[in-house]
């Protein structure tokens, strides 16, 4: 029970990579709150692991400011949020770039921010977990927003570091590879295009949400507590290839 009498928002957490960092944290001992645009997913969250639910969609700015004020204090966030559009560069459109870019990377920013704000009041103290990508260090094809989304937020995971730290807030980021989320089996359906991104993973396989989940926990962990403008690749080896 690492985590007991430890808050938690947790954002994005009604599916993927959020959802089982939610059940995992709250096994663990902390008291959850998870945000999601869905509330159907945060009723059965809510019944499975005892969390708090907040419907949000935190692509609206507003809306993700007065989620995170309704979640008030908590001791972590982890920004799990994320959505993708697959189009090139040249099919880009003004809507898939906006919505990318406003969950992806805007949302994670006003949720840091208020979280900061709270926390700074209190006294200080406390982590960010922000969930990044491999796509961020690796050009994949039809993923030019992603890519720019994930990339902009290790960059600003960086300068959190170096600006909250003072105050006794670390930041990391954790950058996993491809996931087996529902946004990713969409992504990744076609073994001509999955199997040879999954011959260049030492490992041999694509991570699970609970890969991921369990190496969050890791770096909010109190062995980590001298880890802050980090970055954890969790991919299997697919970066060191």
């Amino acid at each position: 029970m690492e985590f007991s009498g430890k808050s938690v928002i947790v954002t994005g957490g009604g599916k993927g990579i959020g959802r089982a960092t939610v059940a995992l944290l709250a096994a663990r001992g902390a008291q959850v709150v998870a945000l999601s645009r869905t509330q159907s997913d945060l009723d059965e969250l809510s019944s499975q692991t005892g969390c708090h639910g907040i419907v949000a969609d935190l692509a609206d700015a507003a809306a993700a400011r007065a989620a995170m004020v309704e979640a008030g204090t908590c001791d972590i966030l982890v920004n799990c949020a994320g959505t993708n559009v697959l189009e090139s560069l040249i099919d880009m459109t003004d809507d898939g770039y906006d919505v990318v870019m406003n969950t992806n990377l805007r949302a994670a920013l006003i949720c840091a921010q208020e979280f900061a704000r709270a926390r700074m009041a209190a006294g200080g103290g406390g982590a960010i977990v922000n969930v990044t990508s491999i796509a961020g260090h690796r050009g994949f094809q039809n993923h030019v927003c992603y890519a720019a989304s994930k990339a902009g937020l290790e960059g600003a995971t960086r300068v959190m570091a170096k600006e909250l730290g003072p105050y006794g807030i670390r930041v990391v980021a954790i950058a996993p590879t491809i996931t087996m989320t529902e946004l990713a089996a969409a992504a990744w359906a076609d073994p001509q295009k999955s199997e040879p991104m999954m011959v260049r993973h030492p490992a041999g396989r694509f991570a699970t949400v609970d890969d991921v989940a369990r190496s969050i926990a890791m770096l909010l962990s109190s062995d980590a507590e001298m880890v802050s403008g980090a970055v954890l690749p969790v991919d299997g080896g697919f970066l060191a290839v």
